[in-house]
This record gives structure tokens, C-alpha cells and sequence, in this order.
């Protein structure tokens, strides 16, 4: 339908078990980076329901930022577990081992988005 304003409801799918997470989260990828473009690698909108999660996983060389839009859960990162909820930015370093939990009875929404460290020089928008 031409012009309406596309809703979450909509485009959000199923990824099971994402890194051996438990369950199923809901996950949209709202940007993509071109190759060679400028900016972050991705942005992903993804929601966790009660009981399930992201599970323990590393990446390269990139900063992955979790930014809770709604909800609490448990973070894994780097050996440490804490307690987020709204307006946590929780940055995932290099080649870090991050998780995310929700231990609740309620969905928890995050942005997810990914900068890759570049070789030479510094890139900022």
C-alpha cells in the first residue's frame, strides 16, 4: 500500500536461537552500509521476549552498541553480568564476549548498530 508508514508489527521476523540464544527474538534490519560507504554496518531494531535472549558471542574488529529502547534484562560482557534497562548504551568492544537476557515477564526492544574499526585512519561522520 503506497505511502503508508511502515509499522514494526510488520516487518519484525523470527530469528531463533540467535548465537545460541534461547527462543525466538524478533529482529529488523532498518540500514544496511554499502559497500565502501560511509557510517555504521548496520542497525537492527530487535525485540526479546520474556524468557528468551541474545546468546554469548564475539565479533572482529567492530564496536557493537546495544541501546535499550524498553524493558530490562540481564547483560553478558566480558565475564561480568549487570542489570540494564531504559536508555542503557552498552558498547561491546572488539572482539568482546557480549550476551543479553530477558529475565522478565515483559518484551525488552534494543537498537542494535555496528561500527567497524578501520585500518587506516579515523572515520567520522
Amino acid at each position: 500500500m503506497t505511502g503508508r508508514v511502515p509499522n514494526l508489527r510488520d516487518l519484525l521476523t523470527g530469528k531463533e536461537h540467535d548465537h545460541g540464544g534461547l527462543g525466538t527474538i524478533l529482529a529488523h534490519r532498518v540500514f544496511t552500509r554499502g559497500p565502501g560507504g560511509p557510517g555504521a554496518e548496520f542497525i537492527d531494531l530487535a525485540v526479546l521476549p520474556p524468557g528468551t535472549s541474545i546468546g554469548r558471542h564475539r565479533h572482529g574488529a567492530d564496536h557493537e552498541t546495544y541501546v535499550i529502547l524498553s524493558g530490562e534484562g540481564l547483560m553478558y560482557l566480558d565475564g561480568e553480568e549487570f542489570r540494564v534497562g531504559p536508555g542503557d548504551v552498552v558498547v561491546n568492544r572488539p572482539h568482546g564476549e557480549h550476551g543479553l537476557l530477558n529475565d522478565r515477564d515483559t518484551d525488552l526492544h534494543l537498537l542494535v548498530f555496528e561500527e567497524e574499526l578501520r585500518a587506516h585512519g579515523h572515520h567520522r561522520g
